[in-house]
């Protein structure tokens, strides 16, 4: 789902006359092995298709010129953009090719291990990710090759969530590149209460496409990046500093395995280049072991522009829209309306976005709209609010993520409220708030900023961060392994150590008052002295009827006895 506001300015569409309707067109057919050499293939040529027409199912006349592989990619994309969809017929005489180095470790142990469990022990679950990817992998692959990244880093994808879009990690990761919610942030997706474009696969392939750049420059090794992106950078720099004699005198893609034998990464993080192997190397050749791969229809779609707060539901009625097949296609919208803040192009199914742009231009915004604004007259719960409106506190709750409410936990008479549709809810998706960030061991809640960890955003310095974090330029280097000041954004950098176990002192507040004993309090003090006094009474004699001591003497005398 991409906001309007956000569309590439260079991309053509097909677009029909006044219309905010963009267009998939035909689909390029590449006659070529998947992953194979680059072979001559044809370029169909562009569709005239009348205002309001579906698309014919059958490319055009082909032109006369070849043209290579490279080529019909890089313009799929260029053309099509998140749309793009490249079919790629395989030959059964050629032999696979990978385009990352798996050939050189395809023996190694850890490989091979998971080749043996990806073909036998778990093989039920491997072919049905694979079959799953089919759907996705042409538009993944067409991104990647147009960036100039290796089309095998799809395989990433697969090893992280098995190409499921609403994946959900225990650490809160999302979607088929499980993106923690700053970093996607970071790498440009729009992560709120409204939309999450971790779960829309074109635009999270974007995204990683994006933070894999950053990595592979940083490291100079796609197999360190792919570490990286699992295990953090600041771990894996950290690593490449603290061992550098260990791994002195490997060089490319050895280096991540130099590094994965010293007792320093994660066990997650050592076994996820070998994982991506041992997918490449059977995804490629499933027939080689026994795999039976289901081919599932291509993620391909029209865009149309709509209004804030546009309900999936009025495009559904617009268009005579199956509802399960536009929830599939709008991945990342979470309420099942356009943001209430921003206009958007919501996907629709190949040859409906004309009709549907005609049908949603007559209806108007305010009979689209998938709530109506509700006043709330005197201070009442959320819960009596939302019974009188017919809905629920959970939808009601859905709509209005910043209701105000007092001190009792009474709605603040006065504001107005969203009340949902019915109709609308029928697309919501009762999910996690998206903002939510657990990071670190199973069950635990603590967000990245908590760990003291700062993710790099577009523009920062290194000097900036540091100021931030009270720190020295030449300390937070230290801190993460850096030799230079050049940084990325999407980084993660440490800018502070774990805290201190409950009751023990920080180290800087030790260093600020110089010892680790407390300054008496004056509660204390009270206290020293009324004991003070009580020892006084019980060591004189039931005789004597001496007072006790003043409270000017017994103010005196903890004093002395705390600064000794």
């Amino acid at each position: 789902m991409t906001p309007a506001s956000s569309f590439r300015p260079g991309t053509v569409f097909r677009v029909a006359p006044r219309s905010m309707v963009v267009g998939v067109g035909a689909l390029l057919l590449v006659s070529a092995c998947r992953g194979g050499a680059p072979a001559p293939v044809t370029v169909a040529a562009p569709l005239a298709v009348p205002s309001g027409a579906a698309l014919p199912s059958a490319p055009a006349r082909p032109v006369a010129s070849p043209t290579t592989r490279d080529e019909v990619v890089r313009t799929a994309v260029a053309v099509f953009g998140d749309s793009a969809a490249v079919a790629v017929a395989d030959s059964p005489n050629a032999a696979p090719v990978w385009d990352i180095d798996v050939r050189s470790y395809e023996t190694h142990d850890r490989v091979a291990h998971y080749v043996d469990l990806f073909s036998t022990r778990a093989r039920e679950r491997f072919v049905s990710r694979l079959s799953r990817g089919t759907r996705y992998e042409p538009m993944i692959r067409a991104k990647l090759r147009a960036s100039g990244m290796p089309e095998d880093l799809t395989y990433l994808a697969l090893i992280e969530s098995g190409y499921d879009p609403h994946a959900y990690s225990r650490a809160a990761a999302v979607g088929i590149w499980q993106f923690m919610s700053s970093t996607a942030r970071a790498v440009g997706l729009r992560v709120d209460w409204w939309m999450d474009e971790r779960r829309d696969p074109a635009r999270a392939t974007d995204g990683a496409i994006r933070f894999l750049d950053v990595l592979q420059k940083q490291f100079g090794s796609f197999y360190l990046a792919a570490a990286a992106y699992n295990g953090g950078p600041g771990r894996v720099s950290r690593g490449l500093t603290r061992f550098a004699d260990e791994l002195e005198g490997a060089e490319g893609e050895d280096r991540f395995f130099a590094l994965a034998e010293q007792d320093y990464l994660r066990a997650e993080t050592k076994n996820y280049v070998p994982q991506l192997i041992a997918a490449a190397l059977v995804a490629k050749r499933p027939e080689t072991y026994g795999l039976a791969i289901d081919t599932l229809p291509l993620y391909v779609y029209d865009s149309v522009k709509v209004a804030p707060g546009t309900s999936l539901a009025a495009v559904a009625q617009a268009g005579d829209l199956v509802s399960a097949a536009l929830r599939d296609l709008n991945p990342a919208l979470l309420r099942g309306i356009a943001p209430p803040d921003a206009a958007i192009f919501i996907r629709v199914p190949v040859g409906a976005g004309e009709r549907i742009r005609i049908v949603l231009d007559s209806l108007g915004a305010e009979r689209t709209r998938g709530y109506r604004i509700a006043s709330v007259a005197e201070s009442v719960t959320p819960t009596a609010f939302a019974k009188a409106q017919g809905v629920s506190l959970k939808q009601l709750r859905w709509f209005n993520p910043a209701w105000k409410t007092t001190r009792k936990g009474r709605l603040v008479a006065g504001q107005a409220l969203r009340v949902p549709a019915d109709l609308a809810l029928a697309y919501a998706r009762d999910i996690p708030d998206p903002s939510l960030e657990k990071y670190g061991g199973r069950g635990g809640t603590t967000t990245l900023t908590a760990r003291g960890v700062h993710v790099v955003k577009r523009g920062e310095t290194l000097g900036a961060i540091a100021r931030r974090y009270g720190l020295s330029e030449t300390r937070l280097k230290s801190m993460n392994g850096l030799r230079g000041s050049r940084i990325l954004a999407g980084q993660a950098l440490q800018v502070r150590g774990a805290a201190a176990p409950a009751g023990m002192p920080s180290k800087a507040a030790r260093s600020k008052s110089g010892s680790t004993r407390a300054a008496p309090s004056s509660a204390s003090k009270a206290k020293a002295s009324k004991a003070k006094a009580s020892k006084a009474q019980k060591s004189t004699p039931k005789k004597s009827k001496s007072k006790p001591p003043s409270a000017k003497a017994s103010r005196a005398k903890p004093s002395k006895t705390t600064r000794g």
